[in-house]
């Protein structure tokens, strides 16, 4: 299934919100995805991460984008605010509690060796993340060429379904619904707030 040419699809929010979870369930749905599988599943993306290296230079390079138009692409909230407004974007964005969030955070780096962040310090990052989610939503009810749909992470976990048909709404009817509910995997529910 494709968007328009000239339209975006874009699976955001903060790092280990279920951008992932989402980029599979729109794969199974029909979507074209863009990723260059260059990072690999493992222990904290069993299914793999979806990414396309090229998103994380966005501030200084856009001209990937067109092979972007048509597809779905992730991208961080961070980088969000890089996009030009000669496309139109169809944003779907996790939100997840930002303590599970953290947690996630911390088990990857822990399996990665690196000395996770203690409880102050998750206070104060629980903090920032708040305040740029309040700032990225703000941001992208100014933008024109960004319709946003935001999809809860434990909403897609507790009803797949459901979610899928307002996602498939969203992207334009035309995905497979059954499919991209049944990608999802409660077992690897493993951080919950």
């Amino acid at each position: 299934m494709t968007i328009g040419p000239d339209t975006i699809a874009v699976v955001s929010g903060l790092p280990r919100s279920g951008t992932s979870m989402m980029m599979q369930m729109l794969e199974a749905g029909g979507m074209v995805i863009l990723t260059d599988r260059i990072r690999v599943a493992d222990e904290d993306n069993r299914k793999g991460y979806y990414e396309y290296e090229k998103v994380k230079s966005l501030k200084s390079d856009q001209n990937w984008l067109a092979d972007a138009s048509g597809k779905v692409v992730k991208i961080i909230s961070e980088l969000l605010k890089y996009l030009p407004g000669s496309y139109t974007y169809k944003i779907v964005f996790m939100e997840r509690d930002i303590l599970e969030v953290l947690a996630s955070q911390d088990q990857m780096l822990l399996r990665r060796g690196i000395e996770a962040a203690g409880e102050v310090d998750n206070s104060q990052i629980a903090q920032i993340f708040e305040k740029h989610l309040a700032e990225t939503r703000s941001w992208l009810e100014q933008k024109p060429s960004m319709e946003t749909l935001y999809i809860n992470h434990n909403d897609v976990l507790g009803s797949p379904l459901i979610q899928a048909e307002s996602i498939n709404e969203f992207l334009g009817n035309s995905m497979d619904v059954v499919r991209m509910a049944s990608v999802i995997d409660r077992g690897l529910y493993r951080q919950r707030g």
